[in-house]
């Protein structure tokens, strides 16, 4: 991911959110989020980046961003030192069922698997039954820790995932 893509993140992942949460978290949550607050986030986050964060972004065969991925070490204290995290994977609702989503996440899984992280590990809406779809196709599991998630006051639980990654 390059500066320029920023906008085309921002806007890939709140439309994601707008559709993937839709019903899941608070609709006033979702009809707040904007996208050039978003890519400006994302612009800042990129310009101090130190490499151990990964964005990945996926085109489409005419050179547009379809889809994006992040990942790095693993944000939580409990778990060993040596696993990865997947931050986050969107892809465009109108680019959904394209497989843009399986490739992001093969690549994610590639790299931190070369990067000699002995697990990937990630957090998903409980309720979001595609997303543990996908992710349980692509060898996941969930591993049973669960944490709240707090939205506009609402409490909306997530559960981890975990892949053991090839060595």
């Amino acid at each position: 991911m390059t500066l320029a893509d920023c906008d085309r993140v921002a806007e890939i992942r709140i439309r994601g959110w707008q559709s993937a949460y839709r019903g899941l978290i608070p609709q006033s949550y979702l009809d707040g989020l904007s996208v050039e607050e978003d890519a400006e986030r994302r612009r800042g986050r990129l310009a101090q980046a130190d490499g151990s964060v990964v964005n990945l972004v996926a085109e489409d065969t005419g050179g547009e961003v379809v889809g994006w991925a992040c990942h790095g070490p693993y944000r939580g204290g409990e778990v060993v030192a040596g696993d990865a995290e997947l931050y986050a994977i969107y892809v465009h609702p109108e680019h959904l069922g394209r497989g843009t989503g399986q490739a992001l996440l093969a690549e994610a899984v590639a790299r931190c698997a070369a990067a000699g992280h002995g697990r990937l590990l990630l957090w998903v809406l409980k309720e979001n039954g595609r997303a543990r779809r996908f992710y349980e196709r692509a060898g996941f599991e969930a591993d049973g820790a669960e944490e709240p998630f707090e939205v506009d006051g609402v409490t909306v639980p997530e559960v981890r995932y975990a892949r053991t990654l090839p060595r």
